[in-house]
């Protein structure tokens, strides 16, 4: 057994385009108004192609469409992509292929054509609960457009979540809760609940910078309301099982538990990174941002990677760490010895044990409720 397989194999295509930048968003979208699907679906097939050759034998796991606004897509060119898919890989019997929504009349009507070609879980970014909230975040659609994609995906798909974010500016922490409380009567399975992050390279980081975004909550508020978020969460049936993600039991995001788990992923598209384990060797992988150069070199060399770079085995353990504790289950100790070579200092293990930031069962280290909220400091301690 080769160590990805603790995680399982999935696929991550990236479609690069949004009707619009949000303000805080600093992941790799553009906005572009002619967009030749066909040309991109060839792009797609190609690199399916080239990947599957690579990892001949293995079971798929997961799909996953991401953004940018993947529900911009063709249920068409969907379509294409899952059936190259399906004749490439053996697929697991409860394959999850999720693709990311905006909660627009327009996303919504594709629904059922994304569910005819294969997709079964919807990520929807409704991100706020509130109008003017939303239009502060750069959000298209509105709460009553956003309930009712809500309401046609529940009724198309299976596996439907979406994201809300908090601490957002002039956000008080009543007004969290009673946000919280009013999606939880949603009926939902799965959240993703960030807190709002001020990212260099974005709008609102231009403005923070120049002292123009006010009303940003103080870390004791920031702190509070993640604590709360906890609480109502798992009283509600949805506990954390990663520190910003909560799920009824068998909700969870099987993808996302690729990469929080250490397992192998393959990145297509501008901007994907992926991790893929070729010949006993860890491989970090990326590709060109730029959606027209990541295309011009698909169809010019028929390999849309920038870089394939060999992770070391402290490289590994150390990746495994970050991810792992990220989780409610923790890491496997003798897993991260095995991937390193080097056992966690004990000692430190210990003294944060001693003081309630960490827990072991057997040899699983996990990071307790208060662990998880200063969970950066908690990792750097057990750094080697």
């Amino acid at each position: 057994m080769e160590d990805w397989q603790h995680g399982g194999f999935g696929l991550y295509l990236h479609w690069p385009f949004c009707a619009s930048k949000c303000p805080y968003c600093d992941f790799n979208s553009h906005v572009a108004t002619d967009i030749d699907q066909n040309r991109w679906n060839r792009a797609y097939l190609s690199e399916i192609d080239r990947i599957g050759q690579q990892t001949q034998g293995r079971v798929l796991n997961t799909v996953f469409f991401g953004g940018g606004t993947p529900s911009l897509m063709d249920p068409e060119l969907v379509h294409s992509i899952l059936e190259r898919i399906r004749s490439t890989w053996r697929l697991a019997n409860d394959l999850e292929i999720t693709l990311e929504a905006n909660p627009g009349s327009v996303e919504a009507g594709r629904f059922r054509g994304y569910s005819d070609a294969g997709v079964n879980r919807i990520s929807m970014g409704v991100q706020a609960l509130n109008d003017a909230d939303l239009r502060r975040l750069g959000r298209l659609h509105t709460v009553a457009e956003a309930r009712s994609a809500f309401d046609i995906a529940r009724s198309v798909f299976d596996r439907v979540n979406f994201d809300l974010i908090y601490a957002r500016q002039d956000q008080t922490l009543a007004a969290w809760k009673a946000e919280l409380a009013e999606a939880l009567a949603m009926a939902i399975d799965h959240f993703s609940l960030y807190q709002l992050t001020i990212e260099d390279g974005t709008a609102f980081g231009a403005r923070h910078a120049a002292g123009r975004l006010r009303g940003l909550p103080e870390d004791d508020l920031s702190a509070d309301m993640y604590l709360i978020t906890q609480d109502i969460c798992e009283s509600a049936g949805l506990p954390a099982y990663e520190v910003s993600n909560h799920a009824r039991a068998g909700f969870e995001s099987r993808h996302n538990l690729i990469y929080w788990r250490a397992g192998d992923y393959a990145g297509i598209g501008p901007g994907a990174h992926g991790r893929l384990t070729l010949g006993g060797k860890r491989w970090a992988t990326d590709t060109p941002k730029s959606p027209l150069g990541w295309l011009a070199q698909v169809e010019k060399t028929g390999n849309g990677e920038s870089l394939r770079d060999q992770i070391d085995p402290r490289g590994r353990a150390i990746e495994y760490l970050m991810m792992g504790l990220r989780l409610r289950e923790g890491l496997d100790m003798d897993r991260y010895a095995d991937l390193g070579g080097t056992a966690l200092d004990p000692e430190i293990l210990a003294q944060l044990h001693d003081i309630g930031m960490t827990e072991t069962e057997g040899h699983h280290l996990r990071a307790t409720r208060n662990g998880r909220a200063v969970l950066n400091a908690v990792i750097r301690e057990l750094m080697p």
